[in-house]
C-alpha cells in the first residue's frame, strides 16, 4: 500500500452485513474489513452503493466508518461521502477526516443532471474538508458525466487526486492521462478490470472481493505487472461473477456470493428487492464453480 496515495492498489466497496431484521451487524462488518486486508486487498471503501449508503441513518453512517477504522487503520479506509447537498458531502467528509480516515470518493451532485460550474463548486466545497478526494464517476446512476476534459479541469484546480472511472469506456483512460497525466485512473467495474489495468490503472475499486479476495488480488496484481498469461487465465474464471458488478442487483449478488462462500451477506433494505429465482440460481452456480476451481 502506497500511503501517500492511499487510494491505491485494491480497495473494497465494502457490503454491509445485515442480520435478518435488517440492522447493521457491526461485528461482522469489522471481521469482514480486516478479513479483506489479511487476504491481500489494500483497503476499504464504507458507504459506497454497495453499502448502501442511500438507506442509512446518519448515526449508522456514521459507526459504519469508525467500524472501519478501528478494524484495519485509518490509512486503509476511503468512504464515500456522496449526498444531495454540498454542504452535506462536506460534512461527510469532515467526518471521516475526524474518524482518520486518509482520503474520501466523492460522486458528483446528483439530485438532478448537473451542469459543470455545479460539478466544480460541489467539489470545489468538499475539498475544503482537507482530505484527498477521489471523484466517482458513474453517468449510469447519477446522470452526470465527469468526461475527460471536466476530469483534467478538476484536478487542475487541485479538487480531486484521482477517479474511479465506472462508464464503462475502457477508451477514456487513454484520453485521460494525455488530459491529466498526474490524475490516478482507478478500476471502477469490476467488468472492465483487466482493460483498465492494461490501460495504466493505479487502483481498483472493487466488488467481487468483497467475496473472493485472494483470487481478486491477485487477479489484479497480475494484470498491473503485465502478466497476462496470469491475468488472462483468472479474468476469465471470474467475469461471469465480475459482470454482475455492474448489473442493477450487483449489491443482492456480492452479497450472495459471501453467504455461498461462507462469509454474511445478508438480505439488503428496501426498495432493494431480493433476487429473482434465476438470477439467484446463476449466482450461485457461478460462485460455486470459482470455489470448485479453489478461487475462494
Amino acid at each position: 500500500m502506497t500511503d501517500h496515495r492511499p487510494w491505491r492498489g485494491v480497495l473494497v466497496a465494502t457490503a454491509l452485513p445485515l442480520d435478518d431484521d435488517l440492522r447493521v451487524n457491526y461485528g461482522k462488518y469489522a471481521e469482514h474489513c480486516a478479513w479483506l486486508v489479511d487476504n491481500g486487498c489494500d483497503g476499504v471503501v464504507p458507504n459506497g452503493s454497495l453499502g448502501e449508503y442511500q438507506v442509512l441513518t446518519p448515526e449508522e453512517r456514521s459507526k459504519v466508518v469508525e467500524t472501519a477504522v478501528a478494524a484495519v487503520g485509518g490509512a486503509r479506509v476511503m468512504p464515500g461521502v456522496a449526498a444531495y447537498g454540498s454542504a452535506e458531502a462536506r460534512r461527510w467528509a469532515e467526518q471521516a477526516r475526524d474518524a482518520g480516515c486518509a482520503s474520501v470518493m466523492l460522486l458528483p451532485p446528483n439530485a438532478y443532471r448537473a451542469d459543470e460550474r455545479s460539478v466544480l463548486a460541489h467539489y470545489a466545497e468538499v475539498a475544503k474538508a482537507g482530505l484527498p478526494v477521489v471523484a466517482y464517476n458513474n453517468p449510469i446512476d447519477t446522470r452526470v458525466d465527469l468526461v475527460p476534459e471536466l476530469l483534467a479541469q478538476l484536478h487542475g484546480e487541485g479538487y480531486v487526486h484521482a477517479v474511479k472511472e465506472f462508464s464503462g469506456d475502457v477508451r477514456r483512460a487513454y484520453r485521460i492521462a494525455e488530459l491529466a497525466p498526474e490524475l490516478d485512473l482507478l478500476v471502477g467495474a469490476d467488468d472492465v478490470l483487466l482493460e483498465l489495468a492494461i490501460a495504466g490503472a493505479k487502483g481498483w475499486v472493487a466488488g467481487y472481493p468483497n467475496a473472493l479476495p485472494a483470487a481478486s488480488a491477485e487477479l489484479y496484481r497480475a494484470a498491473v505487472d503485465g502478466d497476462l498469461a496470469a491475468a488472462r487465465h483468472l479474468y476469465r474464471q471470474l467475469h461471469p461473477l465480475l459482470r454482475w458488478d455492474s448489473r442493477v442487483e450487483f449489491v443482492q449478488a456480492i452479497k450472495l456470493s459471501m453467504d455461498v462462500v461462507g462469509r454474511h451477506g445478508g438480505p439488503v433494505r428496501p426498495p432493494r428487492t431480493p433476487l429473482l429465482p434465476e438470477q439467484e440460481a446463476a449466482v450461485r452456480a457461478a460462485t460455486e464453480k470459482a470455489v470448485a476451481a479453489g478461487l475462494a
